[in-house]
């Protein structure tokens, strides 16, 4: 039988990241012993008061649908966490949870842009920003950032892409792939250039927790004038080590968000119930936790960079935020394909090429390093022996 697709999928391709973890997974199940870099998920359980609250909910029987935009529990602790962690001012019926932060951003995109607009991001930026703009029939404007310039983003970068078409800018700090946290001026270049174009700005700010040597996470919300022009994206996978259990949100103003509700309600309903009563406690319980896990990932941060740069042909900067390293390869007279191949093939770790996050990191390899002590120096000896 012949079938025949929507044309919004013609070239679009599976998220190379999970494609990555998948073909761990079937070398695993085949008896090879690999390690797998190419994912972002912690390492770490989620912590029992948060395990222990979703637990008592779904006994309690609360098994059932509950408000499309989240329980109203959840929606007033992120309200309260959004104004005390990040100067964002924001109603709770200015919030929708979501099953991931993925859902969250998907469903904004589609509110906002169609056919004949234009989404403008930075690259390295994340794999999935493209193909949600793609599925909603809007053009993707890349801006390529330059690692000699240690990705900074620059106002002049942005005016050069910029066109009456971009309805909207993208913004993931701390970045994933490069783990940059930007700075107050690249900030201001976003939100300069935003309020002067009347462009909406969508903040990913779903690594806000995990920096390093002292930089500082900035909202682009709680920036003047931007609380009309930004949605805040966020979720509960990193921070508090909880990706399995699918959830996220987006925060805004009322009448976006009012938009995006439509697609939230009429596509997945709402986010699980008990799992929002884990969120609750998240929020509201001990925070301390966070920060040992940041520390034993700054700990890692320092193990795999070190590793690399002793590998002949790879230079690989300090991360600032997240928990990925993006090394440059080209010394080794390949690009960040060939790599990844050749250490899933011969080293047997799995890491994610660099042109999964645009062509400015086509020459690099992204590794997570949300991984264990021992694992980490086991993939950085093997990545050492594939390249001696």
């Amino acid at each position: 039988m012949s079938y025949q697709f929507a044309e919004r999928i013609g070239n679009l391709q599976p998220s190379p990241t999970i494609a990555v973890s998948d073909k761990v997974r079937e070398l695993q199940q085949q008896g090879h012993d690999v390690i797998d870099l190419g994912g972002g998920d912690p390492d770490f359980a989620t912590p029992k008061h948060i395990c222990e609250a979703a637990s008592e909910a779904l006994f309690a029987g609360d098994t059932h649908y509950v408000a499309s935009a989240g329980i109203p529990e959840l929606r007033q602790a992120i309200v309260r966490k959004l104004k005390a962690d990040n100067g964002i001012d924001v109603e709770a019926n200015g919030i929708i949870v979501t099953p991931g932060g993925k859902s969250a951003l998907i469903s904004s995109v589609l509110a906002l842009v169609g056919p004949g607009d234009d989404v403008l991001t930075f690259d390295p930026g994340w794999v999935s920003y493209e193909p949600m703009a793609t599925i909603a029939g809007a053009n993707t404007v890349h801006v390529g950032l330059d690692a000699a310039d240690n990705y900074r983003i620059t106002r002049e970068a942005i005016e050069q892409h910029i066109t009456p078409k971009t309805r909207l800018m993208i913004v993931n700090s701390p970045n994933n792939p490069s783990g940059r946290v930007l700075t107050e001026d690249e900030v201001d270049a976003v939100c300069s250039a935003a309020r002067d174009h009347d462009v909406i700005v969508f903040s990913d700010e779903i690594y806000e927790k995990i920096v390093y040597d002292g930089n500082v996470h900035i909202s682009i919300a709680a920036q003047p004038g931007m609380a009309e022009r930004t949605l805040t994206h966020n979720g509960f996978s990193k921070a508090y080590a909880m990706t399995g259990w699918r959830l996220g949100y987006v925060a805004g103003p009322v009448d976006i968000i009012k938009q995006v509700m439509k697609i939230h309600s009429h596509s997945v309903t709402c986010a699980t119930s008990f799992a929002q009563r884990g969120a609750v406690a998240a929020l509201n319980g001990p925070q301390q936790f966070i920060d040992e896990m940041v520390e034993a990932w700054d700990r890692r941060r320092h193990m795999i960079v070190h590793g690399l740069n002793q590998i002949p042909g790879f230079h690989c900067p300090m991360p600032e935020g997240a928990f990925y390293a993006l090394a440059d390869v080209s010394g080794t007279g390949k690009d960040g394909s060939e790599v990844a191949r050749i250490l899933i093939d011969e080293a047997r770790v799995g890491v994610t090429p660099g042109i999964a996050f645009g062509d400015a990191s086509s020459n690099h390899i992204r590794m997570s390093f949300a991984n264990s002590d021992a694992l980490v120096e086991e993939s950085v000896k093997r990545m050492q022996a594939a390249f001696s």
